[in-house]
């Protein structure tokens, strides 16, 4: 018995050391498992950021402009003006970005922050001859036509054959009542662009105010064989009004169906009517004949607003 005792006795101790070595392995396999599943657990548990680099951003910035552009020209301009603030503030180092940001403040009647963005698109990159056109637009909006037409001379000395911005300087003379300078000029515009209607159509506007009817109603014509628009169809009317009052009535009638905006005179003012053209139209539409056609545009302008 004593013997056997001391073999259990033996094998006990033997037992519990090797009991210890096993537990404390798996103590210690424990401990490491619940380390790496405390380090898991953690990662988990802690959001991933990505930082994106100055030149990503950049980036973003260019698809963010571009898609604010998007929108101004499908006319969402108060989400065009929230994007394009966006990209400058991302990027204030593209002149591009500012030139759009302008725009967008111009759709949205922001004028005086428009020049600031564009000021800044001019510091960065003073040879783009948009950001000249696009002040020289806002100058025209505020009734400034001395700045307007200096900043349309800057954009076309880096641009000189934008038949568009040539147009646009002659608009200015037409307002000025210099109409010999604004023929001059819409003749330039039309060197570069035959078919520019409405070039065309601004002439004899001026040439109206010259007491040149029958040139007048020549550049009528060729306005309307480009592009039978409302704006030529009633000034040829008017100029026929003494002529061939059938016809007269017809044109006018087929104008005020494609644009009934034409029957008011403040809207025809803003399209540069002179007061010669305008005396001649607001006599033409006060007949009898025209009267259900007038009706029912000033009702077509009123539905709409």
């Amino acid at each position: 018995m004593d013997v056997e005792k001391k073999y259990k006795s033996k094998f006990k101790q033997s037992l519990d050391q090797n009991m210890k070595k096993i537990f404390k392995k798996i103590i210690c396999f424990s401990l490491i498992s619940f380390s790496f599943l405390k380090v898991e657990e953690v990662k988990s548990l802690v959001p991933y950021y990505y930082l994106p680099t100055i030149k990503s951003l950049q980036k973003d910035s260019l698809s963010i402009g571009k898609n604010a552009y998007q929108l101004l020209y499908f006319g969402q301009y108060e989400q065009s003006l929230n994007l394009a603030k966006l990209a400058t503030k991302i990027n204030k180092k593209n002149e591009e970005l500012w030139l759009i940001l302008a725009e967008a403040q111009i759709a949205n009647n922001l004028y005086q922050k428009a020049l600031i963005s564009l000021n800044k698109a001019q510091k960065l990159n003073p040879n783009i001859s948009e950001i000249y056109f696009a002040k020289s637009n806002i100058y025209l909006k505020i009734s400034q036509l001395k700045n307007a037409k200096t900043a349309l001379e800057k954009g076309l000395r880096i641009e000189p054959n934008n038949h568009n911005a040539i147009f646009q300087l002659g608009n200015i003379f037409l307002m000025e009542k210099n109409y010999s300078e604004a023929i001059e000029v819409f003749d330039k515009s039309l060197k570069i662009k035959p078919d520019f209607w409405q070039a065309i159509n601004n002439k004899g506007l001026a040439y109206f105010e010259k007491d040149y009817i029958n040139l007048s109603i020549k550049l009528f014509e060729k306005a309307i064989s480009i592009k039978e628009n409302a704006e030529p169809l009633l000034g040829l009317a008017s100029c026929l009004r003494q002529r061939d009052i059938k016809l007269a009535l017809q044109l006018a009638r087929k104008a005020l169906d494609k644009d009934p905006n034409y029957v008011d005179y403040d809207y025809r003012k803003e399209q540069l009517w002179g007061e010669k053209l305008q005396s001649s139209t607001q006599i033409l539409l006060q007949n009898e004949q025209l009267q259900k056609n007038v009706i029912m545009a000033k009702s077509k302008i009123n539905a709409s607003s």
